[in-house]
């Protein structure tokens, strides 16, 4: 078997554009953020939406380059925390308004795409929840809370008609859910990138923020070769640590997820999928899988405390595709590459502030693009406007994940959870 390319699917098409310049001199802002991702990017096109351009954003690498660059593309509402749990944490009017920030976010980032001509094949089709297990009742039970206590509607699909749509006997019912995209997001973090700098932004790639420290009133963002000096810093690095506040870094786990793409499938993507809607199952450590354009299948999935190669990483996935579409045997991979996304004990986003300038936007994991949107808007807002709904989010702070321990529960947990669906399945035969 050819062993898969070691960039991702994305990096190879990405859209081509000028690299932004390092950072090569002493310079002020008003704001700066530190990461190129999407926290760091919708911060910093909100901020130029609301008229603030005094904007600098300093990128490790290259835009995208992270978690925001290499998921899956999926563009839906909620966290990672679950809906029962928000609405237990926080009372039904709370979780409600929390989670109406990412489908807002949904509506924001269809808009952004079209409104600057993103081109990030945009697929507008829904997202399908597909039941790995017979019992319908886990199904029946989220639709009827999204319904009556958050306003969401996901329409049923019974068996037969999800069969006609997922050619796999592995999954029973599903529920769809229409308010939800998939799109290349390593190029739609480009195009916004495009934008901001279009309404004056100024970004510098290839700039490794060594230093942030207080200089009077304002802040200093040291880099190799140049320097910050703002009145706001928006710390937003995801899962690729910045090393610039402890207290920040230190409330994340850095966690591994995978995912490939297999060769151009032509009619044989028929034989497995006829939908354009994206596709995740109803396990804890689930699949999930959509069709691109060019009829290759994108396929990912696991999480780890450890990235992978890219011929590990295939190996593992292929194993997971064979079980649902065993039609694809002998099936070329071409991409197979890994990531880090952030986490939080809390399993919610940390959206916050230390009172005196330095802001903070991290913990994503699993659900990036609408809530990562999301809080760039919050984020923007409060900036330009002292606009203070990030409060909101307060009570989701920076708690400590006390790493290297915090890998060993993280990773029991998911070993846990993913023992729990196996007995369950062997259970239903």
């Amino acid at each position: 078997m050819r062993p898969p390319n070691h960039s991702s699917y994305y990096r190879a098409t990405a859209t081509p554009y000028a690299p932004y310049a390092p950072l090569q001199e002493r310079i002020h802002a008003k704001v700066a953020i530190i990461g190129g991702g999407f926290a760091g990017l919708n911060t910093a096109l909100g901020l130029a939406e609301r008229g603030v351009r005094d904007v600098v954003l300093l990128e490790k690498e290259q835009i995208g380059f992270g978690a925001s660059g290499r998921n899956g593309g999926f563009v839906f509402g909620g966290y990672s925390l679950g809906e029962q749990s928000l609405l237990d944490q926080r009372g039904e009017a709370n979780a409600r308004t929390l989670f109406g920030y990412t489908t807002d976010a949904v509506e924001r980032i269809r808009h952004r795409a079209s409104r600057y001509a993103i081109p990030c094949d945009v697929v507008d089709e829904g997202v399908i929840w597909a039941n790995w297990f017979r019992d319908p009742a886990v199904l029946r039970q989220r639709q009827e809370l999204l319904s009556s206590r958050y306003g969401v509607s996901w329409e049923w699909m019974p068996r037969d008609q999800l069969r006609e749509r997922i050619h796999t006997t592995r999954y029973y019912d599903g529920l769809y859910e229409r308010n939800a995209l998939h799109l290349h997001p390593l190029n739609f973090a480009i195009g916004l990138a495009g934008a901001a700098a279009e309404q004056g932004v100024r970004i510098h790639e290839n700039t490794d923020a060594w230093q942030l420290r207080r200089d009077g009133a304002q802040w200093r963002v040291e880099t190799a070769q140049g320097a910050v000096t703002a009145e706001q810093v928006v710390l937003a690095c995801g899962g690729y640590l910045a090393g610039l506040r402890r207290q920040v870094d230190r409330a994340i786990l850095p966690i591994a997820t995978y995912v490939m793409v297999t060769e151009p499938l032509g009619d044989r993507l028929v034989d497995c999928l006829e939908t354009r809607s994206a596709v995740y199952d109803s396990r804890f450590a689930f699949d999930y899988y959509r069709p691109l354009s060019d009829t290759r299948l994108l396929w990912g999935g696991r999480i780890s405390v450890r990235n992978r190669s890219p011929a590990a990483v295939q190996r593992v996935l292929m194993q997971d595709l064979m079980k649902v579409f065993p039609q694809l045997k002998g099936v070329r991979v071409d991409y197979a590459w890994s990531g880090l996304m952030s986490y939080a004990r809390h399993q919610m986003p940390q959206i916050g502030s230390s009172g005196d300038g330095l802001w903070w936007a991290q913990a994503f994991g699993g659900h990036g693009l609408a809530p990562t949107c999301a809080a760039g808007e919050l984020l923007a807002s409060a900036l330009a406007e002292g606009d203070d709904r990030w409060k909101q989010f307060a009570d989701y702070g920076l708690s400590r994940t006390w790493r290297p321990f915090g890998y060993l529960g993280a990773q029991s947990s998911y070993w846990w959870q993913q023992g729990k669906d196996w007995f369950k399945t062997r259970l239903e035969g």
